[in-house]
C-alpha cells in the first residue's frame, strides 16, 4: 500500500496568498514523515490556480536529500507537462480526467474527448522523460450537474484509459465528497479484478464523522481481493506474506503484523507525532503505543517528553 499526501489540493483552494517560504517550510515538514508520494504543486496556468504560481520556486528549496518521498505535480495540458518535465526532482505528473463533461470543461477547458488526446500527449512526454503519469478520475463517485452518473461510467472510462492509452496508475477521486461505503466498495471491487495491471488509488474527501468509514471501505473491503474479486480471508493474507518471505529468503518469522510494527516505527523515528501514530494504530491508550513499538528508548523518551511532558 502507498500513502500519498496531497497538500496541493488543500492549498489551491485557499484564496488568501500563502507566502512562498511558508509553503516551503510546510512541505519540508511533510517530506520528513516518509509518505510514498507528496502531491505538492501545479504547472497549471496561474490564472486558473494563482495560489500555486510559485511551484518552481518552492521546488528549488525543498529538502530532497533527506526524504524517501517522491514528488507529484498536477498538469492540465501539454505545455504544463513540458514545464514539469524540465525538473528531474518530479517523479509523477498528475492529470485530472473528469467523467463529467461539464466539470472537465470547467476544470481544464476541454471536453472529455479532447482530454483523451491530452492524456495521450502527456503520457508520451512522461515516457520520454522517465516519469509516471497518474490520472485522477474526477467525479468518480457522483455528479452535481444533473448529468447521468453511475459506477459503470467510471468503469468505462477507466477501462478505456488503461487499455487504449496504457495508463498504469489511476486515483478514483471523490471531487465533491459524495462517496460512501457502498459506492467505494462497488467501484474498487469491480475495477481491481477487471484491470489487475493498474495501480488504483482512493482520493477521498470527507468530514471527520465519515473519514474512517471511507478509509475502511477502500482498504478493508476492496484492497485485498482474490481472483474472483472477493475479499481475501485473514488466513490467506498470512499465507501470502509467509510465502513471499520464504521466497525472499528472509530468515526471521514475519507476518502482516510485522508491517504494522515497521510502519509505526518508521513514522516515529522520522519525527511523526506519537499521538497521531496512536490514532492510526487504533490504540485507546498511548501507553499501548509506547509498548507496541520497538524503537530506541532514548528516542522514544525524547518524543514522549516533547509531546506528553506530564506523562
Amino acid at each position: 500500500m502507498k500513502i500519498t499526501e496531497c497538500p496541493r489540493d488543500a492549498m489551491q483552494g485557499i484564496k488568501d496568498w500563502i507566502p512562498t517560504q511558508t509553503k516551503i517550510d510546510y512541505l519540508n515538514s511533510i517530506l520528513k514523515v516518509g509518505f510514498d508520494t507528496v502531491d505538492f504543486g501545479s504547472f497549471v496556468s496561474p490564472k486558473a490556480i494563482p495560489q500555486l504560481k510559485d511551484t518552481a520556486e518552492v521546488l528549488a528549496k525543498l529538502d530532497l536529500e533527506n526524504t524517501c518521498s517522491k514528488l507529484l505535480a498536477i498538469v492540465a495540458n501539454k505545455r504544463g507537462a513540458e514545464d514539469a518535465c524540465n525538473f528531474e526532482e518530479i517523479d509523477y505528473l498528475g492529470f485530472p480526467f473528469s467523467i463529467s463533461e461539464q466539470f472537465q470543461q470547467r476544470n481544464t477547458n476541454s471536453s472529455i474527448e479532447e482530454s483523451l488526446g491530452r492524456v495521450q500527449e502527456i503520457k508520451s512526454l512522461c515516457d520520454q522523460n522517465n516519469k509516471k503519469l497518474v490520472v485522477y478520475i474526477s467525479m468518480a463517485f457522483g455528479n452535481p450537474y444533473g448529468e447521468e452518473w453511475n459506477p459503470e461510467i467510471a468503469v468505462k472510462w477507466s477501462t478505456l484509459l488503461a487499455n487504449n492509452l496504457g495508463i498504469e496508475i489511476m486515483a478514483l477521486s471523490d471531487t465533491i465528497g459524495v462517496s460512501n461505503r457502498n459506492n467505494i466498495t462497488q467501484l474498487f471491487s469491480t475495477l481491481i479484478p477487471e484491470l489487475p495491471s493498474v495501480e488504483f488509488g482512493a482520493h477521498l474527501h470527507s468530514i471527520p464523522a465519515t473519514r474512517y468509514e471511507k478509509i475502511e471501505a477502500a482498504f478493508n473491503d476492496t484492497l485485498f481481493l482474490n481472483r474472483r474479486g472477493k475479499q481475501l480471508s485473514r488466513a490467506m493474507i498470512f499465507t501470502i506474506v509467509k510465502t513471499l518471505g520464504e521466497k525472499a529468503e528472509i530468515q526471521k518469522k514475519i507476518s502482516p503484523h510485522t508491517f504494522r510494527h515497521s510502519f509505526a516505527t518508521h513514522l516515529l523515528e522520522n519525527g511523526a507525532d506519537l499521538r497521531a501514530i496512536q490514532m492510526m494504530l487504533g490504540h485507546e491508550s498511548i501507553t499501548t503505543t509506547e509498548i507496541y513499538m520497538h524503537v530506541d528508548k532514548s528516542h522514544l523518551k525524547e518524543v514522549m517528553n516533547q509531546f506528553h511532558p506530564r506523562n
